[in-house]
């Protein structure tokens, strides 16, 4: 193999650690501008800046407002996806420095988004910078996308750019945080919500009314006892059940309560189903009890651009397998580029895949930096010397395909 192979894996690694530097600044940038979901303008239009400044063949902002540059015109599609919202900073007083000023050391740098995940774009953009000075370039052409609204509905952004802008690349490299280890599943996901309907009165004769927070009680108990006895695979691990949310309606503090209402996170492990996951809560004795209501969730808060594409809040789960040929590329190149052997492993938490792959069968794979741990935490960080990993991967990788095609 390696005497067909013509991908300078050398060259590749050294010029990646020759703009850490410059992928360093990026993210800082990126840090620096608050871009929670649906609010996510200023981050686009820098990240477009970016890519103009390194040279990207093209680059567009879609109607949703995901940013897609372009580097090549082969007939081979293939995609390189970075979601670039990132979530709240939460109670401040558990940072210990600020989380859009950040922070940076020889090793590590600090703030918003520094692992989830605007890395992964800072790595993707110079990825396309080392494929210029290289001249990788070759009969494919790499889509690099920052993409909205991620950490409010997984996989819209792709439901839309797949649905609306016909994009159907070969395959796609997440780039969420694996801490630059291959990632190849998720689980899925949905958001529940069970309504139970009481009865108000005064809170100084309750008979004379009827509690639906006491009626949603045994509702709670029985998911709990539900959480244990969920699906399980050998690989994606088991599903799993919380209670998130809980509200209610009453007409005052001095009254019986006429409405509860609660939310589910419920992960879907291999096999499961959201119509499944929504009966085994209707079977449940007291669910039918109270004739509570278990219904999905939908998603239509507008994008920053004021388009609406809703859709409902399920995330299926998806896999690849480990002797397909992405995984198997992706592999090599690791092992060609810092001569050891992967991790192939899978994310705990829901990706983008769960559209790409999930609903379109799009391969996905998955190769990042930063660390799981790190995503929606306080004093979030990531790994400057997995910038440089990730832009080198990300360069080789289409190449690597296109010489395993040939096989």
């Amino acid at each position: 193999m390696s005497s067909e192979l013509k991908i300078p894996f050398a060259e590749i690694l050294k010029k990646a650690e020759e703009y850490k530097p410059e992928m360093t600044r990026f993210l800082r940038d990126m840090i620096a501008i608050p871009s929670e979901s649906c609010d996510e303008k200023k981050v686009v239009l820098r990240i477009k800046e970016e890519m103009e400044r390194v040279g990207f063949d093209r680059v567009d902002i879609d109607p949703q407002g995901n940013v897609l540059g372009y580097m090549g015109h082969g007939k081979r599609i293939i995609a390189m996806d970075a979601h670039i919202d990132t979530v709240g900073v939460g109670n401040l007083d558990n940072w210990t420095f600020d989380p859009y000023e950040g922070y940076e050391n020889d090793e590590t740098i600090g703030g918003r988004g520094a692992s989830d995940q605007e890395g992964g774009m800072a790595s993707m953009v110079y990825a396309g910078k080392i494929i210029k000075d290289l001249g990788l370039e070759d009969d494919y052409t790499l889509v690099v996308t920052g993409t909205v609204q991620e950490e409010d509905c997984d996989g819209l952004c792709w439901q839309y750019i797949i649905n609306e802008t016909g994009l159907h690349p070969e395959f796609v490299v997440s780039t969420e945080p694996t801490d630059c280890n291959i990632y190849r599943g998720q689980r899925g996901r949905m958001e529940i919500r069970v309504d139970v309907s009481g009865i108000s009165c005064h809170g100084s004769a309750p008979e004379r009314g009827d509690n639906a927070i006491f009626k949603m009680g045994p509702i709670l108990n029985e998911l709990k006892e539900l959480s244990s006895h969920l699906g399980d695979d050998e690989f994606l691990g088991k599903g799993t059940l919380t209670v998130s949310e809980i509200f209610f309606t009453s007409p005052s503090r001095c009254a019986v309560a006429d409405s509860c209402a609660i939310s589910i996170d419920r992960r879907l492990t291999w096999g499961e189903t959201w119509e499944g996951a929504l009966d085994e809560i209707r079977a449940l004795p007291s669910v039918k009890q109270a004739d509570a209501r278990v219904s999905m969730y939908n998603y239509d808060r507008p994008a920053y651009t004021g388009l609406v594409y809703e859709t409902e809040c399920y995330f299926p789960a998806w896999q690849i397998p480990e002797d397909h040929l992405v995984t198997r590329t992706t592999s090599e190149c690791f092992e060609l580029l810092f001569d050891k052997k992967p991790l192939v492993d899978k994310w705990t938490f829901s990706t983008n895949g769960v559209s790409i792959m999930g609903r379109y069968n799009i391969p996905v794979i998955g190769f990042g930096p930063g660390k799981e741990p790190e995503a929606h935490a306080p004093n979030e960080k990531t790994w400057k010397d997995h910038l440089v990993k990730c832009a080198a991967m990300y360069a080789a990788i289409p190449g690597m395909y296109l010489h395993n095609l040939q096989k």
